[in-house]
């Protein structure tokens, strides 16, 4: 009798934690699906796979070809969120709002748990002359967005060779965001030494543009630094003069190296979220910050015939672009790795 009523005290007390299971599993709910990397490039050119690339493609087709595809709330039209085997994958769209709107949207979506996911943000940009050449791909240590404070036209400066932005104390805490420098370091070491690819025709472009300099005609490779975030894609001695200005003004742990249109949109998000921690950014360089081989505002930007950067004959990149994007994919796949096999 006592082994018996032993026996119907154990099943008692194990009637809350069966109906408790059972209740998951019927109810209709599902655990959020368990992200280890997200991964937000802005833009891709056509398809997601099989065509010519943008800065999502190699990503998806190495690690989301089949996946999940998820709408996103609150995102543009056919915005999707990609899921295979704890990688993740959206492509933003392009400029701060776009950007700053689907990270929240992303991060927020209760069917996923980013609670333990490293976060990529990865592109093209273009890159600091004098520096940097078309080809390198930056690992981000800071970033800067060029549109606050004040910015004047140069030909209302008193010295008109002036820069042409001004710092303000009231936008400063908003104006920078420094990533977390012990990941950013121990990323840049796993892709340091990682050879940069380039093309005979990149080649000569840098070199004629810059009449030989040194520091245009080296190899591509991989560096730490300081972007610059502006929504609109400026060029010119003036903005690089004032990306420089910014840089060292918000005392940035690393040369200013490259200018795009989103990373201070996602840093800032991010960083309001409590993920900054676990934030990583590369870039690529598909072009230089300054006007090149006698091309003028006019020249590049005056007609809707205008050449993208992807093309192939495109007179700002030459043609690195899809050849930077997979050196950038290249770089992100190395930490990426790293990440989903534990040993980062």
């Amino acid at each position: 009798m006592k082994r018996f009523l032993i026996t119907i005290l154990m099943m008692i007390m194990a009637c809350p934690v069966i109906s408790s299971s059972m209740a998951e599993q019927t109810d209709g709910t599902q655990s959020p699906l368990p992200v280890k990397v997200l991964i937000l490039p802005k833009f891709e050119i056509g398809e997601m796979a099989g065509d010519f690339p943008g800065e999502a493609q190699y990503y998806y087709e190495q690690y989301l070809t089949d996946a999940e595809a998820y709408d996103v709330p609150y995102g543009t039209p056919g915005m999707k969120l990609y899921y295979k085997d704890g990688v993740a994958l959206c492509v933003q769209g392009m400029g701060k709002i776009n950007a700053a709107l689907t990270t929240m949207a992303v991060l927020s979506d209760a069917r996923f748990d980013f609670s333990q996911a490293y976060i990529l943000s990865t592109g093209c940009a273009g890159s600091a002359a004098e520096t940097t050449v078309m080809g390198d791909v930056f690992l981000i240590t800071a970033a800067v967005d060029y549109d606050l404070g004040h910015h004047a036209d140069g030909r209302d400066l008193a010295d008109p060779e002036g820069t042409t932005w001004f710092y303000d104390a009231d936008f400063a805490d908003a104006a920078v965001t420094i990533l977390n420098q012990e990941l950013a370091e121990k990323a840049y070491a796993l892709v340091k030494d990682m050879p940069m690819a380039t093309t005979d025709r990149t080649r000569n472009y840098m070199s004629h543009a810059f009449d030989g300099a040194a520091w245009a005609v080296r190899d591509p490779r991989v560096l730490k630094g300081t972007t610059v975030t502006a929504d609109n894609y400026w060029k010119g001695v003036h903005g690089h003069a004032n990306a420089l200005l910014m840089t060292e003004t918000y005392a940035c742990p690393d040369p200013y190296v490259s200018t795009e249109m989103e990373d201070i949109a996602v840093a800032r998000t991010v960083q309001r979220m409590g993920m900054l921690d676990r934030l990583i950014m590369i870039r690529g360089s598909v072009n230089m910050d300054v006007f090149m081989l006698g091309a003028t505002p006019e020249s590049l930007w005056g007609s809707a015939e205008a050449m993208t950067l992807a093309s192939e004959d495109s007179i700002e990149a030459a043609d690195i672009f899809a050849v930077n994007m997979k050196s950038t994919f290249d770089v992100g796949r190395k930490i990426i790795d790293s990440i989903l096999s534990g040993e980062f």
